[in-house]
């Protein structure tokens, strides 16, 4: 599927629009943020290590999200967020790679290459500033992440989640190739020719000789993998 490679997105406290890596800068000092972070201090909420998270598609980094990640939480929940917010389509299995050790759903199996465990270990004891992890949600038809851990604080979560979305990228479809209206759904078939070529809006999507192959386009890194259609929403 074509599109820029630069993709902008809104501070979901002030409203500021930046790319990926303004944001990353932004939400240090965003004073609509402090302020959040003022009043969750005064909540009964347990005081711990908070993680600013980095989360983007490994190819090309399109699609991308900053989240702030309780240190008492565990690798699942980061799991849970993901599949709801990006990737669930069939029950796959998915792992993080942290060091030399393969956190994931099945283990102990003979198959693995390294050390396997399971996804129950807490944040707080594997994430440190700076830390890049990379995830994949089905070993078959995969979607590789990147996890980046931009930055570390002390304090109560700003709310009752384990995962807060600070932001996320602003998803623009492509034009239709028939006719140059916003794509609302990809062939399947056509993703695959050399061109890569395969965006048609609604109405064309059903001329389309393979109207039988058409997935929905969402804002996920998993658009026209396996039988992903979405929605692509945040779960809280």
């Amino acid at each position: 599927m074509t599109r820029s490679t630069q993709s902008r997105g809104d501070c979901v406290y002030c409203g500021r629009e930046m790319t990926r890596g303004g944001l990353a800068r932004h939400l240090q000092t965003c004073a609509k943020r402090q302020e959040a972070q003022v009043e969750a201090n005064k909540t009964r909420r347990r005081s711990q290590a908070l993680y600013h998270l980095q989360v983007q598609n490994a190819y090309d980094g399109y699609y991308w999200l900053h989240l702030e990640m309780r240190g008492e939480a565990t690798l699942q929940d980061l799991d849970h967020y993901l599949r709801e917010i990006w990737l669930e389509c069939c029950g796959h299995l998915s792992a993080f790679t942290i060091g030399d050790v393969r956190y994931t759903q099945v283990f102990d199996d003979g198959m693995a290459w390294g050390e396997e465990r399971e996804m129950n270990a807490k944040v707080d004891a594997l994430f440190t500033p700076g830390l890049e992890i990379p995830y994949e949600y089905d070993f078959g038809t995969t979607t590789d992440l990147v996890i980046k851990v931009v930055a570390q604080r002390e304090g109560r979560p700003t709310t009752s989640h384990p995962i807060v979305l600070m932001a996320r990228n602003k998803f623009e479809p492509p034009a239709c190739i028939a006719c140059g209206k916003p794509a609302t759904q990809l062939c399947s078939e056509c993703m695959y020719r050399e061109d890569g070529r395969c965006e048609f809006c609604d109405d064309d999507a059903i001329e389309h000789e393979h109207g039988e192959m058409m997935m929905p386009i969402v804002n996920s890194p998993r658009v026209g993998q396996c039988g992903y259609v979405g929605p692509a929403e945040s779960p809280y």
